[in-house]
């Protein structure tokens, strides 16, 4: 029986090996898939964590937000990302309204995507309002990843998707609800398009993980959306978001490619076609002959 240890590149994510990497001073690499392929790249790439995000809505379902997200969403889209992974944390977005009626109900919701769709954790928005509530969750034995900031689920209340936290007053509400959370259990925050300096006093001041999205280089780990960093996302480009890749085009021009042979009859080729055995065409071709001659009798 073999008694190698694995790797690091083998071992599964947990949530104490994100905060083991935060004291090492080792950056998290996190990243959003929503169905099979995404996830098997991701993994492959080596990303620490994947968010299965509600952002789905935006940049696979075509919604103008992330509102219209359902819970059965969440559920086939984690389950397919689960399916294929084993090394990375996967971590599912509660969506609008699965947590915000009641931490019963909250509860319930995080426990299906945990148990249904095979998910590790889950991720919920906002600070000391849902702080009981993840609490609830925490104490189920469910890990909860916390975010605040940019809170898409709440852009009609924040006027829109902008920076948050940029005065005085607004930004010590966001360390209050920095706090508030990791006190109810999380084992990391996400914090969205905040000031870079907040984001690094917030970063040192918990002793859990931060994830940042658009809010500097002080955070411990990066997270961002997958169709923004493969250029998937047609011209949209957020401005938090670095292009690897211009994948868009390679795919649009291979598409175009395609159409192109299919329309020019040159697409088949002799070596994408089966050949069926010449005894089998001569019969095929006897009985459909015999088959006319027999029509044109009954007709007689």
């Amino acid at each position: 029986m073999s008694t190698a240890v694995p790797s690091d590149r083998e071992r599964p994510v947990t949530t104490s090996t994100l905060r083991a990497m935060k004291s090492a001073h080792r950056p998290i690499a996190m990243v959003t898939a929503y169905d099979v392929s995404s996830a098997r790249l991701a993994e492959a790439a080596g990303v620490d964590a994947i968010l299965v995000g509600d952002s789905l809505g935006m940049v696979v379902l075509g919604y103008d937000s992330t509102l219209p997200v359902t819970m059965d969403d969440m559920l086939r889209a984690t389950a397919a990302v689960t399916r294929v992974t084993r090394r990375p944390l996967i971590v599912a977005d509660m969506p609008f309204m699965s947590f915000q009626i009641s931490p019963a109900d909250a509860l319930r919701n995080a426990g299906r995507l945990m148990a249904e769709s095979g998910a590790r954790a889950v991720k919920l928005e906002g600070g000391v309002e849902v702080a009981p509530t993840v609490a609830r969750i925490h104490a189920a034995g469910i890990p909860v990843m916390g975010h605040i900031g940019l809170t898409p689920q709440s852009v009609h209340e924040l006027g829109g998707y902008k920076v948050q936290a940029a005065e005085t007053l607004s930004a010590l509400r966001l360390l209050e609800d920095a706090h508030a959370l990791q006190d109810a259990g999380c084992f990391a925050v996400v914090l969205e398009c905040i000031p870079a300096e907040l984001a690094a006093i917030v970063t040192a001041e918990l002793a859990i993980p931060t994830i940042g999205i658009g809010a500097g280089a002080g955070c411990d780990g990066q997270v961002q959306v997958f169709h923004d960093l493969l250029g998937l996302g047609g011209d949209f480009k957020p401005r938090h978001a670095r292009r690897y890749a211009d994948a868009g085009a390679v795919i649009r021009d291979a598409l175009a490619a395609y159409v192109g042979d299919v329309r020019e009859g040159t697409m088949v080729t002799e070596d994408t076609c089966t050949r069926a055995d010449p005894r089998v065409v001569a019969e095929v071709e006897a009985a459909r002959l015999q088959g006319r001659a027999s029509c044109r009798s009954g007709e007689a």
